[in-house]
């Protein structure tokens, strides 16, 4: 007994300088797309809506981390029960060990809560893209902390938590593509659907007023999304981080093409727009699958998700539904694709030993059980976040009136403007300057 002991006290997870370094770095990696959502959301809206749009996702680090230490990652990821988790000692961070370990792994608690606190962050920030430029921004705030805490909360800990049912189930999940995408983009859509459209939706230009800024963006969350991706492992001791970090430039790379490809053909130019979202579109596509297929299963779910996503985002003038900046079209519809792909191109070689329909016996036992984490989240997301924009719309209120939304949001709502054009001389700028910032569709003669 005494040398079983001995044993097993040897084989016990020590912690890791290196793998808790690494895991500090990915955790700050994960910050920094909140900051590159905000620069993408801020230059795809108009120009009097700019600043709304970032503080949108800004406001969201403030709120999610201070719930998150509170309570937050108690309940995502304390053990409870399928469908929700708990551990007394988690709230509010105040009785745990600086060098107690996360457990089976090498890393401290501390360490896996805040980069986990960073996938919070950004998760309902997402959402914010689909109600650009009619929500008022004090009902945004109670929003994100509502939903953080009813929706965003509950489906990690399906997904990750170590009791979680779908984890339990065998859902694969390896960085968000259910837990952070899928139930963004539903809860989205569940928004939308509540609180209505835009002021001239579909009969006024809503031209994105600094691709520049959207290119930044979308630079800054495909840097920042290695931190997202390769450090879900937790380490890098087996390979398989390694592994997600490669699947996740190579999808990237393969959705982008396959975005301008469909561009190309279909309205005739490869734009700058569009290789941004086919960028993201092939992101949230590998997030859930990058541990799971190989590189070139990668390339297929990237180039499959790139095309889906640049048909779905027009679905919304077909169905009539305002999706202010494609999140919907994006994340929902690309979080879908990576989930169930998973089902099709898992090699049994990555993070689990699961194959899909074109590898091992091909049985379709997998692709069932992503179907099942998908449909759940889908759901659930969407009926939540639907009721929460609801009871907030029937109480307090949740859009600007039309009168601010038509002068411009960021005046009404934080008192500035994203550009100061008063030192731009009089006469036709002066003019330019003032239509733009009113939102005004008409020519402005000199």
């Amino acid at each position: 007994m005494a040398s079983a002991a001995i044993t097993l006290a040897a084989e016990a997870p020590k912690l890791s300088a290196a793998n808790t370094g690494f895991m500090l770095i990915c955790s700050a990696l994960v910050l920094l797309m909140t900051p590159g959502l905000a620069f993408f959301y801020g230059g795809m809206v108009r120009v009097k809506s700019t600043l709304n749009m970032l503080m949108m996702s800004f406001i969201s680090i403030g709120i999610v981390t201070i719930l998150w230490v509170l309570y937050g990652f108690s309940l995502a990821f304390g053990s409870s029960n399928g469908f929700i988790g708990f551990n007394s000692d988690w709230l509010g961070l105040s009785n745990i060990g600086l060098t107690e370990l996360w457990d089976g792994y090498t890393i401290p608690i501390f360490v896996f809560m805040v980069f986990q606190m960073m996938f919070a962050v950004i998760t309902p920030a997402l959402i914010s893209g689909a109600i650009a430029d009619r929500v008022k921004f004090s009902a945004w705030a109670l929003f994100v902390a509502l939903w953080l805490t009813v929706v965003y909360v509950p489906v990690a800990h399906w997904v990750w938590g170590a009791d979680g049912w779908a984890f339990k189930l065998g859902v694969i999940d390896f960085a968000g593509g259910t837990a952070v995408h899928i139930n963004a983009g539903a809860g989205a859509l569940g928004v939308i659907l509540v609180i209505g459209k835009r002021v001239g939706f579909k009969k006024d230009p809503m031209r994105p007023h600094s691709l520049p800024l959207v290119m930044l963006g979308a630079g800054l969350l495909w840097f920042g999304w290695f931190g997202f991706n390769a450090g879900s492992w937790l380490g890098n001791d087996d390979g398989v981080g390694a592994l997600m970090f490669v699947n996740t430039q190579v999808a990237t790379a393969a959705a982008m093409l396959a975005w301008l490809a469909y561009e190309k053909i279909r309205h005739g130019a490869f734009t700058t727009l569009g290789a941004a979202s086919g960028a993201v579109a092939g992101l949230v596509a590998i997030t859930p699958s990058g541990g799971a297929v190989s590189p070139l299963g990668a390339i297929a779910v990237g180039a499959i998700a790139g095309v889906a996503c640049a048909a779905a985002v027009g679905l919304k003038f077909k169905f009539g539904y305002d999706d202010s900046l494609d999140v919907v079209g994006v994340h929902m519809v690309g979080g879908i694709i990576g989930s169930l792909l998973i089902g099709f191109f898992a090699t049994g070689k990555g993070q689990s030993t699961a194959t899909g329909v074109f590898y091992g016996d091909h049985s379709f036992t997998q692709l069932w059980k992503q179907f099942a984490g998908v449909g759940a989240v889908l759901a659930y997301s969407l009926v939540a976040s639907a009721v929460l924009a609801f009871l907030l719309d029937k109480t307090i209120g949740m859009r600007v009136s039309e009168d601010d939304e038509i002068s411009g949001i960021d005046q009404a709502e934080h008192a500035e403007t994203a550009y100061d054009f008063s030192g731009a001389g009089g006469g036709v700028v002066s003019a330019i300057a003032g239509g733009a910032l009113a939102g005004s569709s008409k020519k402005v003669d000199a």
